[in-house]
């Protein structure tokens, strides 16, 4: 989930706190703060995660992003936080140590759930590569991209999880899915693979100011799909939740946060992963790790 950190106990910018948030409260006892920043519920934890990594600023999307899917302090690396896009330096580092391509190398099964609109083909076909972390660590690892036929065929989900966005600001002609639906849809997919990833971007773009009108739609919708995914979790699942800076939970402001990152676990391997998890660069080993 892209940009959503562990913010002040606040009931008028936090939106968690303000909306309220039931995959905390139901399932953690309690909404997280900075003044409570772990949790823990029926084999489930919630954990603060660094994503300043040691360097000074506001941390960003480029270098974080990397730090989860290679496993390296990309920010130390450049010398700054550094995006939306990864820096030059980090572009060699993505292909030979993203996480897809860990994987494939391992001969494991590998899917990115994201659907793409035409649009986004068309960008890619035409050369340029001002692309985020997780679709060029998909194009330099031969990782599928999936387009709206996929989505239409139940093989894919929306960033924003219901597909709202394609519907109405593209006029797409697709189902409008229940939060249950593409939480059914993502663990089926899921129960195929040995890793799974669907990236969630709407929280980012809402803490920065855009699309206002959509922020409590899209705080039900991810709440309710967090939830249902949780509790539908298969005994030899594992269900990680990340992000990679701060923003979502302080709307008093249309920039990034020095809060820390918020990080859950459920399921299969949620205690162990939990205590491995401090920075941002500790996400992909702990879950290598879980391979042997």
């Amino acid at each position: 989930m892209d940009g959503v950190g562990i913010g002040k106990k606040d009931y008028e910018y936090n939106p968690f706190f303000k909306y309220g948030f039931k995959t905390f409260s139901e399932i953690f006892g309690a909404i997280p703060s900075l003044e409570e920043q772990r949790l823990k519920g029926d084999n489930a934890y919630l954990f603060p995660v660094d994503a300043s990594m040691g360097v000074p600023e506001i941390p960003l999307s480029g270098t974080g992003q990397t730090a989860i899917f290679c496993g390296v302090n990309a920010s130390k690396i450049v010398g700054h936080h550094f995006g939306p896009y990864p820096h030059s330096k980090l572009i060699p580092i993505l292909k030979e140590k993203n996480i897809f391509y860990e994987f494939k190398k391992r001969r494991q099964k590998v899917s990115f759930v994201n659907a793409y609109p035409k649009q986004f083909f068309q960008y890619v076909n035409s050369g340029r590569r001002r692309l985020s972390v997780t679709t060029l660590s998909c194009l330099m690892s031969g990782i599928k991209l999936n387009k709206i036929e996929e989505l239409r065929r139940g093989k894919a989900l929306a960033a924003d999880i219901d597909n709202i966005h394609f519907v109405t600001k593209m006029n797409y002609k697709l189902p409008v899915l229940t939060p249950l639906k593409a939480a059914q849809r993502l663990l089926k997919i899921a129960g195929e693979n040995h890793l799974t990833v669907f990236e969630i971007f709407h929280t980012d773009h809402l803490g920065h100011g855009r699309a206002p009108e959509y922020l409590e739609h899209t705080i039900k919708v991810l709440d309710d799909f967090l939830f249902s995914t949780a509790k539908g979790l298969t005994s030899n699942m594992t269900l990680i939740v990340c992000s990679d800076h701060g923003n979502f939970e302080d709307l008093s402001i249309k920039m990034h946060t020095l809060n820390p990152a918020l990080g859950m676990v459920f399921g299969k391997h949620a205690k162990e992963i939990s205590k491995k998890i401090k920075k941002l660069y500790h996400i992909k080993p702990a879950i290598m790790e879980m391979y042997g």
